[in-house]
């Protein structure tokens, strides 16, 4: 925990920021915090319908990755010390994101233990990297390694 301000209050700042963000862009929607673990909060932020959502998910999460740092950006700013994990979240995207990945990887492994030789994927980004070896983790038939230098660093998934 940061010495300068609480996970409870480093929510609140990122929450105050991120409606604030939501009135200035004219998008209606709750933003509600919760404490993952004793140094991640995250902040959500969902309407119903999620349609004008999007734009601040944007391709691939890219932008979402962008508010998040911002939001991390501004919740710093106000605190003498370090702060904690923040993670941002719109309409669920991030757990929709790891489940699609998990599809994703396995169909890959599938193809790797038919063809026996292992695959190069895309550069992606930490995040992804990370849900695509997690998906893979269990499966003792291939393994999984990243290589490249940010941010062109990119997944391979390898007979084991």
């Amino acid at each position: 925990m940061a010495e300068g301000m609480t996970l409870a209050e480093q929510g609140a700042v990122a929450k105050e920021f991120l409606q604030g963000l939501l009135v200035a862009m004219g998008i209606t929607a709750d933003v509600g915090v919760k404490e993952l673990d004793e140094e991640t909060v995250e902040v959500t932020i969902n309407a119903d319908p999620p349609t004008e959502l999007g734009v601040l998910v944007g391709p691939r999460g890219a932008t979402l990755q962008a508010l998040q740092e911002v939001t991390r950006t501004v919740v710093q700013s106000k605190s003498a010390a370090r702060t904690d994990r923040i993670l941002v979240d719109v309409a669920q995207y991030r757990e929709r994101r790891v489940a699609a990945l998990g599809r994703f990887a396995s169909q890959v492994a599938t193809e790797v233990l038919e063809s026996g030789e292992e695959r190069a994927l895309e550069p992606m980004s930490a995040a992804d990297r990370k849900a695509i070896h997690d998906a893979l983790a269990e499966n003792g038939q291939v393994v999984t390694r990243s290589e490249g230098e940010e941010p062109r660093r990119f997944v391979v998934v390898a007979p084991a």
